[in-house]
């Protein structure tokens, strides 16, 4: 049964309403390790490690990057990384939904046209 563009509208509409509520959002993946440091007499190289410390994943400029979070803001990091893959799923369904319009001709007239910057 074909869907009908007002209802793919609805959808859309729908979806793209949560993306507001994504304020704290966090690309990219939280991992905690444990590390050695540089001396040598530490209790770290005799299987004491320092840890577990809090690391944020991501992409920039094409290579994977570790980002240090401190202890106080790891709270709002993992927060903030767990909608992520929920925004992630949203924009797949937006972009099935638009297809859909394309395919029934009625996407060019369902996006409101914004004026080009100056």
């Amino acid at each position: 049964m074909k869907t009908t563009s007002s209802a793919l509208l609805r959808k859309r509409r729908a979806l793209l309403a949560r993306l507001a509520k994504l304020e704290g959002l966090v690309q990219g993946s939280y991992l905690e390790r444990f590390s050695t440091c540089i001396r040598r007499q530490c209790a770290c190289h005799r299987g004491r490690p320092h840890g577990p410390r809090g690391y944020l994943v991501v992409y920039q400029n094409k290579k994977q990057r570790q980002i240090y979070i401190p202890l106080a803001e790891r709270a709002a990091i993992v927060r903030g990384v767990k909608p992520y893959e929920a925004l992630r799923a949203t924009v797949q369904a937006v972009t099935r939904l638009n297809l859909q319009l394309m395919r029934q001709r009625t996407l060019r007239t369902s996006i409101p046209r914004t004026t080009a910057p100056s």
